[in-house]
């Protein structure tokens, strides 16, 4: 049996301004930190073997900040695989130093929905400007995307493969895997994990900092209780 352990990144600093970010590479805000922090305190007892995080620079935080509370002995290492020299000069000589990390896999294709010409923009204003019920269809249907954005379904089309082709095969090597992605990504692979229909999915709400645990086994996945963590 191996674990899944999904964990959406912390508040950023335009969540914290109620700001559209999509695909703009904001940090986290103090809030945040003390999310990813607290997050990492539920699962500083269970073994990761894998890491993966996406190229945003929100994830990647709450990736490290979490396992910076994991009591495993391990260090996080990104691998930058395809990275040119950042791979080729990272490389470890010490087989007792690669023994002791935690490899860490970085992909664009869990990063956040896209929000096309919203991206910046404050959403209550948006709002004002637009409509409620408009801003509402861009943010919460499944398959209508805002202007120059992502869909959710669009979302999906680019994360499940991921997930499947990447993610699943170290599920099935019996590796437990750490993912640290956000809110519509994560949607994408839980509305799979937990067959989701479309109406179910867009009013699924993920908390920020808080992991969800799933047991893989035979292909099959179950969603662990709070207790497990």
């Amino acid at each position: 049996m191996a674990l899944l352990i999904l964990m959406r990144h912390g508040q950023s600093e335009w969540n914290h301004l109620n700001q559209f970010t999509g695909w703009v590479d904001v940090p986290l805000s103090v809030k945040g930190i003390e999310e990813a922090i607290k997050g990492g305190e539920k699962i500083k007892q269970i073994p990761i073997d894998v890491i993966i995080m996406t190229s945003l620079i929100r994830s990647q935080q709450t990736a490290m900040l979490a396992m910076s509370r994991h009591l495993g002995g391990k260090t996080p290492v990104v691998l930058h695989r395809g990275a040119g020299k950042l791979e080729e000069w990272g490389k470890i000589y010490s087989e007792e130093a690669e023994s002791a990390i935690i490899p860490v896999l970085t992909t664009s294709a869990l990063n956040e929905r896209m929000y096309g010409a919203l991206q910046g923009l404050n959403k209550t204003k948006t709002a004002e400007k637009y409509g409620k019920e408009q801003v509402h269809l861009w943010r919460r249907s499944y398959d209508v995307a805002p202007p120059e954005g992502e869909s959710l379904k669009e979302t999906k089309e680019r994360s499940l493969p991921y997930f499947e082709e990447t993610i699943v095969p170290l599920l099935q090597e019996g590796k437990n895997v750490f993912v640290s992605a956000h809110g519509n990504s994560l949607r994408a692979i839980i509305m799979k994990l937990d067959s989701l229909t479309e109406d179910e999915v867009v009013h699924l709400e993920i908390p920020t900092g808080d992991p969800i645990l799933y047991h893989y086994e035979e292909g099959q996945f179950l969603k662990g209780d709070p207790v497990d963590l």
